[in-house]
């Protein structure tokens, strides 16, 4: 499974940069156009435990996927280590497909997000604010 870690700046917080994994799909052709999905870790979860699971799994079936480590968790940054707060967990999606539209390869027309967990709620929530979420 072809993948690449990637880290950039949240654009709802530019103190504080965001690491993520993309996974690509099988013959993955960077001249094509892909839907993606932006995967959320559950509460005290990181990308490469559950989320990564789900974006690989998701890439096997022709999506572009990236799952990645929430404000203050994992390998993004910012203090205070762990912070687990909702308003901030939501708007991490939408810096997240801020990123995803600025990659040639992603149909911004077709971007979805999911979240396992805390991760489903943060991400339900973004999904009521940020129209760019279509599944």
């Amino acid at each position: 499974m072809m993948n690449n870690k990637v880290s950039f700046t949240n654009s709802n917080n530019p103190t504080i940069s965001l690491s993520a994994v993309i996974y690509f799909p099988p013959k993955f052709d960077e001249t094509r156009q892909y839907p993606a999905i932006v995967v959320s870790h559950p509460g005290g979860g990181v990308k490469e435990q559950t989320a990564g699971t789900y974006a690989e799994k998701l890439a096997e079936k022709g999506f572009v996927t990236i799952a990645y480590d929430a404000s203050y968790q994992g390998e993004s940054g910012d203090e205070p280590r762990q912070l687990e707060n909702p308003y901030i967990r939501t708007e991490d999606v939408s810096a997240v497909i801020d990123y995803l539209t600025t990659l040639s390869y992603v149909d911004n027309t077709r971007i979805g997000a999911m979240g396992i967990c805390a991760g489903a709620g943060y991400t339900a929530n973004a999904a009521i604010q940020d129209r760019r979420i279509k599944a």
